[in-house]
């Protein structure tokens, strides 16, 4: 067989060498298998092979007899027992999760955040776990209760705030009466993982096991984590086409929700969904936002966004809405060029449908997976509501490569004048409308400066503005390490990629510097649930795991509508 020869020559084999024992249980040596120990970390070049027996190895150890002739132990008993209390591996680097999975340090390629574990931090955690290997049986009969559950707490930024469902309290009454007109909802954003793109993507999960990757198991898990979390808005990412037709819509509904969906305009069979508790808002619009354009070459990928219109049941002015946006942008890290446009071609849809009757805006909540990290051109745009993308690598555009390949610089402009979307991501239509309209103010009054204001106006080319002044509800490092946050993990990458974005209210104290409201009212962050490290989630072996059912974390915020 493949490994007859190791006994004689298990030098020249490396790192990659497997010892079967019971027929089922497997050994592995940094080899990404389920139910497996493996080594962690490279190996200098004079180190052909770090043996992996302890000191105090104990003889009773045998290979099983179909390994391959082994003159010393070929007649003796083997027994799991005397292995696992005599010899027990002592790997150099993070220790495997209490349920013998996988180490917590993961090669990481695509992240744009450091690891920030320390050595003397892996070398704690590895003295507070214990490496054990059990028998299939054992092993399935150890998982079978829900255990490894990392517990998220909330983080309130208003004393007034203690109406959270995970608490089980009542909600206040919303209808009664009061000096200040407010309205209190919870939004999540939750990519629930496509079962479609899970398998067309496996090795970004080869730490799970197997039988936890199945629809079937995953389901129960997303709707359990829906249910407890109780949000009023639900925006959802990497909805299956044929699971939401027959299994995700019919379930929101019997929970109180009322759905909207959209699917992606290609092959794959996924899209966004914005579902809202019928208790709390009503409809007053939908609108699905395609980012594929036939005629424009850039925009040849099948993402999609979704824009909702909604109305407060609830102590609220007859004319009170509040925008709910939902996207999940491109992920290919080197088109920062698309990533862009399609952020712009929602962000017009969005200055569309958010518009009062006295000119202002009215609240306006972005979520989605983004594929951007923290500090990103991508996201700094988003924040800060302008972008000077002169001299920008395509490749830096939205951060999630260190080391980004290929130097091709953002062309000026972006996107073809023939999207009909201007630099300041609204709809030329009415752009222009607005233009000639101070045009014919400023004709009046400096005639003279026509030429002056067009040269303007060429300068400004490469500069990207949107209109709304938006906060990010978490702060993606946590104040007292600096360790970042983490909304998706998997075996290739721990990183922020979801966000909630609001339009903050003048006195909402969670607001980044920078968000001064500008809005109809605004609205105030009550509190969020709080995310985790990537050293919390390999504890519990990553993600998916045994009670988290995708590769993304959910988010979660509580805010308070606050008009004028």
């Amino acid at each position: 067989g493949r490994y007859s020869m190791l006994p004689r020559h298990v030098q020249r084999l490396g790192r990659d060498w497997i010892t079967h024992w019971n027929g089922s249980q497997i050994l592995a040596l940094n080899s990404p298998v389920s139910s497996c120990m493996r080594w962690a970390g490279h190996y200098p070049p004079w180190a052909s092979f770090p043996l992996p027996f302890s000191a105090d190895f104990s003889a009773n150890w045998r290979f099983p007899h179909f390994f391959g002739p082994w003159r010393p132990f070929q007649n003796s008993n083997w027994h799991l027992d005397n292995y696992t209390q005599s010899c027990c591996f002592h790997l150099p680097n993070p220790s495997m999760k209490s349920e013998g999975e996988e180490p917590l340090t993961k090669k990481r390629r695509l992240s744009g955040q450091d690891d920030t574990s320390t050595p003397e931090q892996e070398t704690d955690l590895s003295n507070q776990k214990e490496v054990s290997c059990l028998s299939v049986a054992q092993d399935e009969e150890k998982h079978g209760s829900k255990k490894g559950t990392i517990k998220r707490h909330w983080e309130y930024f208003c004393q007034q705030s203690k109406t959270m469902k995970v608490t089980k309290n009542k909600r206040s009454d919303q209808s009664s009466t009061g000096k200040e007109a407010t309205f209190d909802f919870t939004v999540m954003s939750y990519n629930i993982l496509s079962q479609n793109l899970l398998e067309d993507n496996s090795h970004l999960y080869k730490h799970c096991r197997q039988r936890l990757l199945f629809w079937t198991y995953r389901f129960p898990n997303i709707l359990q984590e829906i249910k407890e979390l109780d949000a009023d808005v639900l925006c959802l990412q990497e909805v299956q086409e044929d699971h939401y037709r027959t299994e995700i819509k019919s379930s929101l509904e019997s929970l109180g929700y009322h759905c909207e969906y959209k699917m992606r305009t290609g092959r794959k069979p996924d899209g966004c969904a914005i579902c809202f508790k019928t208790s709390k808002f009503s409809l007053i619009s939908s609108t699905p936002v395609e980012f594929f354009r036939r005629d424009i070459p850039l925009l040849d990928r099948d993402n999609v966004g979704l824009v909702l219109l909604l109305r407060p049941r609830f102590h609220c002015k007859a004319n009170a809405a509040i925008c709910i946006a939902n996207t999940h942008l491109l992920y290919n890290p080197r088109r920062g060029d698309i990533k862009l446009t399609q952020l712009a071609m929602l962000l017009a849809e969005i200055a569309s449908v958010a518009p009062q009757q006295d000119g202002s805006f009215c609240p306006v909540i972005i979520c989605g997976d983004f594929n951007s990290v923290p500090g990103s051109p991508l996201y700094r745009f988003i924040k800060e509501g302008k972008l000077n993308y002169e001299g920008l690598a395509i490749g830096k555009v939205s951060g999630q490569e260190q080391f980004p390949r290929g130097q091709r610089i953002l062309p000026i402009p972006i996107w073809p004048k023939k999207l009909g979307i201007s630099q300041n991501c609204v709809y030329e239509i009415k752009q222009q409308k607005k233009e000639e309209d101070a045009g014919e103010k400023l004709e009046a009054a400096k005639p003279d400066n026509t030429q002056e204001i067009v040269i303007a106006s060429e300068k400004l080319s490469s500069k990207l503005r949107h209109h709304f002044k938006l906060s990010s509800v978490y702060s993606h490092y946590f104040p007292e390490t600096g360790i970042p946050e983490v909304t998706t993990c998997h075996s290739r990458s721990a990183v922020t990629v979801d966000y909630i974005f609001y339009s903050a209210a003048n006195d909402d104290t969670a607001a980044q510097p920078g968000a001064e409201d500008s809005f109809c009212g605004g609205l105030k962050l009550l509190g969020r649930l709080a995310l985790l490290t990537e050293k919390d989630l390999w504890t519990v072996n990553g993600l998916p795991n045994e009670n988290n059912s995708s590769d993304h974390l959910p988010l979660l915020a509580e805010f308070r509508l606050i008009e004028r």
